[in-house]
């Protein structure tokens, strides 16, 4: 339920942020984009921290509130006279501060399971958050027939459009999780091998089911995890941030349509994680974490291999104050559409190719969630049974501050070099993680496996 309320504006964060502030340029859009990310980095080891002493009813219900509010908030920043981008990146700040208790969710779920089950829960979740990814982008395109003058209630001031319904929404789904965890959720938590315990109190058991303190957890294992899972969502961050601004370059898409087709292919991307998640957890038996996470990083890499600009056939370029004259007959005559000419590249830099784009879509689309659901899966193996609030704070925090680069990186590198430059560097990241994850696999194991509690198998 939560999920949507990321993935059901990020399409159509870059034409309503040039709609409402012209002196906004794709370079800002990272900083919009980024500032969702600051929010929630700041914001997770704080409710994690929380979670680990209190009640995660407590931390969940104030963070869905203040998100909730923030979309509210999203949709009124573009009555403001002036400085309306600025409003938005704080709306998006605040949403954000919301999200931030994803490290709360995970931390219950790891807490929730033994070690046998945690595959399994992990995919279960992962592939819950798909689906509300999915949804996400689905109702954005269905609402962009709603349009970008919409309907107005003067009353409130409030302007309904396909930029605004999709956040009112959001908010809806917000009070609904409120609702849902107040009617639903119950404290339950077990140690790797099944036994129970509170985990909020420390008891005489509780101890002997932690002896091994917090010093014996490998912490060179735990800053791997977390260098992994920065550059996994780091990748992801410049993908779906780049999309939107990409193909209104690339294929001379108006915002309508650009928000409308990448709606449909971030929905089947979605469609096609749930199908990811749900062979993970039976590939990952017979593999391992450790091979299906390699498995997802190199299918990454041929994914933003593909994506490279090459041949001799060239974007259509959009003429500062002329209409493009090969606007085809499906295009809004009166918006200007190409690639901008004070990007310079756009003279240069050969076309990505729609069918370029659409294959980078689905080879992303099974090497990322293979990827994200193995590295918090094995991250909450490493840390053992404790309390995993904190650490997994710092995980969500890890990957925020990917999500907080990675857009600012690729709008400023995309704006001022071109795609070649920037997906060029994507594919440097990409082989130095498996570097890094080859260099690391001997100690990427599970606490129990690693003090002997349980069996090595093959699926640790």
């Amino acid at each position: 339920v939560s999920s949507p309320g990321f993935s059901i504006v990020i399409t159509s964060i870059w034409p309503y942020l040039e709609k409402i502030d012209l002196t906004a340029d794709a370079s800002f859009l990272g900083w919009v984009v980024a500032a969702y990310s600051v929010g929630q980095m700041v914001a997770s080891p704080i409710l994690g921290l929380w979670s680990n002493y209190r009640p995660r009813r407590e931390p969940l219900i104030a963070s869905i509130f203040i998100n909730v509010a923030a979309n509210i908030f999203y949709a009124y920043v573009h009555l403001p006279p002036s400085h309306n981008k600025y409003y938005m990146l704080a709306a998006r700040t605040c949403v954000g501060i919301g999200a931030g208790n994803v490290a709360v969710v995970r931390s219950y779920v790891a807490g929730a399971t033994t070690l046998n089950e945690r595959n399994s829960a992990m995919a279960n979740m992962s592939a819950s958050q798909a689906l509300g990814f999915i949804l996400g982008p689905v109702l954005q395109a269905c609402m962009s027939f709603i349009g970008e003058r919409g309907v107005t209630w003067e009353l409130i001031d409030l302007q309904l459009n396909m930029y605004t319904a999709p956040a009112l929404l959001g908010s809806l789904f917000g009070v609904s999780n409120i609702v849902l965890v107040i009617a639903v959720l119950r404290e339950h938590c077990v140690d790797d091998l099944g036994r129970s315990f509170n985990v909020n109190s420390i008891s005489e058991e509780r101890v002997e089911v932690t002896g091994d303190a917090e010093e014996h957890i490998d912490q060179v294992a735990v800053v791997t995890s977390n260098l992994l899972f920065f550059v996994i969502l780091f990748i992801f961050a410049v993908f779906e941030t780049i999309s939107t601004p990409l193909s209104m370059d690339m294929y001379s898409w108006t915002r309508t349509q650009a928000v409308y087709y990448n709606g449909i292919i971030l929905a089947a991307i979605g469609f096609e994680s749930i199908l990811v998640f749900m062979a993970v957890k039976s590939i990952s038996k017979i593999t391992g974490d450790r091979l299906v996470l390699l498995g997802g990083l190199v299918i990454i890499l041929c994914g933003f291999l593909i994506l490279l600009p090459w041949g001799n056939q060239f974007p259509k370029i959009q003429w500062a104050g002329f209409q493009n004259a090969t606007t085809n007959g499906t295009n809004d005559l009166s918006e200007p559409t190409g690639c901008p000419a004070q990007q310079t590249w756009c003279q240069y830099i050969p076309v990505i190719h729609l069918s370029q784009y659409i294959m980078s879509n689905i080879l992303i689309g099974v090497g990322y969630p293979a990827c994200n659901v193995m590295s918090y899966t094995l991250y909450s193996k490493i840390l053992g049974s404790k309390p995993q609030g904190v650490y997994m704070g710092w995980l969500t925090a890890s990957g925020s501050g990917a999500r907080t680069l990675g857009p600012v990186f690729v709008s400023q590198v995309y704006t001022s070099l071109g795609p070649r430059w920037a997906f060029g560097t994507i594919c440097g990241l990409v082989v130095a993680a498996v570097v890094l994850l080859a260099v690391m696999y001997n100690r990427l194991i599970a606490f129990s496996v690693r003090y002997g509690r349980l069996q090595q198998q093959v699926a640790s």
